[in-house]
């Protein structure tokens, strides 16, 4: 998938687990990996507000795309 999401770092940069991310932002352990190792097919913008607000960053700092590599390559 082009999308990357990269919670995982913006966790180790606020020192933080996962636990204690999906209590805060008000979902379960298990939908927040989901999201985190790249495995969901949306984010709500709730849910991506309510990460920006409790890690302290941008939706930048959180997904980025990349390109894909073509079959030729």
């Amino acid at each position: 998938m082009p999308i990357a999401v990269d919670i995982d770092v913006m966790l180790a940069k606020r020192k933080m687990s996962v636990g204690e991310l999906a209590d805060r932002i008000g979902i379960t352990p298990a939908n927040l990996a989901v999201l985190k190792n790249g495995r969901a097919k949306a984010v709500r913008f709730t849910t991506l507000a309510a990460l920006c607000e409790v890690l302290e960053c941008q939706p930048g700092d959180l997904l980025r795309w990349e390109a894909e590599e073509s079959a030729d390559e």
